[in-house]
């Protein structure tokens, strides 16, 4: 097995779809190596919000610590820049302390703003968006897609005239900062410097991951989802355009307490935008570089990236940076 120190170090990343088996997978390595495991899941960053995001048991933090867990309250915002800022920090304090740093999430877009870098774009004007928003209900998408072609003609060139949110999002870039998202995605911050396992878990049986889907929701229901969600709606600062509350599940459960759906209804729709999630996940990860997949239906986990862990050699960054 490779060394781990600051300098000749690397991580490991598990990734994969919701429900596949990832968390099970990081605490099992834990007990086989001196492992700090780091959180990429962009909805475990929230407090208060534990059912729905199947996050592990205090139990289990308790005996697997997870960084980037519990960081932000559900009203707060928190960026792929951010998450890049604070795991690079997390690799950085894990290394040092001797340890390997485990990855190990579903969020695709945090993964590739750390390993393959991050372009230096500004955040969301709330303002500004509206202001482009008014002017694109009052004139039509068509004519905000002309004055993206008469400011950036190549992302124009990449972005259909029906894709009204890559179009208001080019057209912020170049109010905030005077250079087009295509000057601006030249230049990035640097991908992480490490090589890397590439670890995602999926079932090849896309029916058998709807299943697993599906029993877990029934699991966070069972749980006491519902009053966990009551609870975030009372305090009466939160609301369904915040991050926090896009959550999968959470939207569903919040608009049946509103009552704009059945119970049932809700079942049916909190699933389906679950599939919805898992399936993105794996389109993702079809472009994943030195991708090693892992099936739980038909192979321990634990052992066969245990052997590949002893066997081969980490993916040197290089391959990330091509990719991305």
């Amino acid at each position: 097995m490779l060394e781990t120190d600051e300098n000749n170090g690397y991580v490991i990343c598990i990734s994969g779809p919701t429900a596949a088996g990832k968390t099970q997978l990081a605490m099992t390595l834990a007990d086989r190596q001196p492992c700090s495991i780091i959180s990429v899941d962009s909805a475990l960053i929230y407090r208060q919000m534990d059912i729905g995001t199947a996050k592990p048991t205090l139990e289990e933090r308790a005996c697997y610590p997870h960084q980037l867990v519990d960081i932000k309250d559900p009203a707060q915002t928190y960026s792929a820049a951010d998450f890049r800022q604070d795991a690079l920090q997390c690799i950085k304090d894990a290394l040092q302390a001797g340890k390997t740093p485990l990855l190990v999430g579903g969020t695709m877009l945090y993964y590739r703003a750390l390993l393959g870098g991050l372009s230096n774009l500004p955040e969301a004007d709330a303002e500004l968006r509206q202001r482009l928003s008014d002017e694109a209900e009052a004139n039509g998408w068509a004519s905000m897609h002309q004055k993206l072609e008469a400011i950036d003609p190549v992302s124009a060139g990449r972005i259909h005239p029906n894709d009204p949110q890559r179009i208001l999002r080019a057209l912020e870039v170049f109010h905030l900062s005077g250079k087009s998202l295509t000057d601006m995605t030249a230049t990035r911050e640097p991908g992480l410097h490490l090589p890397s396992f590439q670890f995602a878990v999926a079932p090849d049986d896309r029916s058998v991951l709807h299943q697993r889907i599906e029993r877990r929701f029934e699991q966070m229901l069972e749980q006491g989802f519902q009053a966990e969600v009551e609870a975030l709606r009372q305090r009466g600062d939160l609301h369904l355009d915040m991050p926090s509350m896009r959550c999968v599940g959470y939207r569903q459960m919040w608009q049946y307490l509103d009552g704009d759906y059945s119970y049932p209804e809700m079942i049916l729709k909190g699933v389906a935008a679950t599939r919805q999630l898992a399936k993105r996940q794996i389109t993702w990860l079809r472009s994943w570089p030195d991708l090693h997949w892992l099936d739980p239906e038909r192979e321990n986990l634990a052992d066969r990236a245990w052997s590949i862990l002893q066997s081969e050699q980490p993916s040197q960054p290089q391959m990330w940076l091509k990719k991305t």
